[in-house]
């Protein structure tokens, strides 16, 4: 295998490993290790079934089931070995969509933070890709606390953020919620705004998404200003990368220690992405010893 840095900011492509085969516990743990190291991996050109990737996935940890918005989109159809997948699609079938998500932006975020203990990564496959856009963004959480200007560092360092479970990363508000009038009843979680990433013990800024969030105990419009600072601040091109989605191309992501977005696409192109997600393990925040 051979680990190639994607830029400067993160991320690293894997060459020469085929993931529908065996993978020795040497050769993972290298995988793992660098997992860890550049927060999001590429491997390119990977010939998957649902149970390749589900098998893979689960080598990172117990997977979670498709969150309960998207149980009727688990690729085929809920089969049994795709029963941790699901789809992310724009593709419509008989007037019915085949996938979550659509072919609009998805804004900045990580994913399922508005649970009490968020997954800790996500994999995609690219099974079918538009020839352009949907591109996916990343950015390096760990980076954007290390180089954070010391008066934000102070006003954000023991603060405690509200992640609201209403809406979708592309806007749509889920199945069975209400609109939000007042973020600081929104439902969802709390989470620390600096997290102790549990397994590398490094320093992570963590804030889920912008839509509806809340800084706890803070008047809105301070809560609105201090948000609005640490996102302009944290997606700065000198923390991120472009990923332009090749077919057979896996993606998985430390979902602790990094942001994501997606690019809009032709809605006439079809995307067709399997995802798994690997089960979570408490936050401790930054100044957890």
């Amino acid at each position: 295998m051979q680990f190639t840095p994607l830029n400067d900011a993160i991320g690293a492509r894997v060459d020469g490993v085929d993931l529908a085969a065996d993978i020795d516990a040497a050769d993972f743990a290298a995988i793992h290790q660098a997992w860890l190291d550049h927060c999001v991996l590429l491997f390119r050109g990977q010939d998957l079934t649902p149970g390749g990737l589900t098998n893979f996935a689960a080598k990172f940890g117990p997977l979670e089931p498709p969150p309960g918005s998207e149980k009727d989109l688990r690729a085929d159809s809920g089969a049994d070995e795709a029963r941790d997948m699901w789809i992310i699609s724009n593709v419509v079938e008989n007037g019915k969509a085949i996938g979550a998500l659509g072919n609009g932006e998805a804004e900045w975020h990580s994913d399922m933070t508005y649970l009490d203990v968020p997954p800790t990564a996500s994999v995609l496959f690219g099974h079918e890709v538009p020839p352009s856009g949907a591109n996916t963004w990343f950015a390096n959480m760990y980076a954007a606390w290390d180089n954070m200007p010391d008066d934000l560092r102070r006003a954000v360092v023991d603060a405690q953020a509200l992640h609201n479970s209403s809406y979708t990363s592309a806007g749509e508000l889920r199945r069975g919620m209400d609109e939000v009038t007042d973020v600081r009843d929104a439902p969802g979680a709390v989470h620390p705004c600096v997290i102790r990433h549990p397994d590398t013990q490094r320093q992570a800024l963590f804030l889920g998404r912008r839509t509806n969030a809340y800084i706890k105990g803070l008047e809105v419009a301070d809560s609105e200003a201090l948000l609005d600072r640490l996102w302009d601040y944290c997606v700065d091109k000198n923390f991120t990368y472009s990923h332009n989605w090749q077919p057979g191309d896996v993606l998985i992501w430390d979902n602790r220690s990094t942001l994501h977005r997606r690019d809009a696409f032709d809605p006439s192109a079809r995307r067709i992405l399997w995802r798994c997600q690997i089960a979570g393990s408490a936050l401790p925040s930054a100044s957890a010893a």
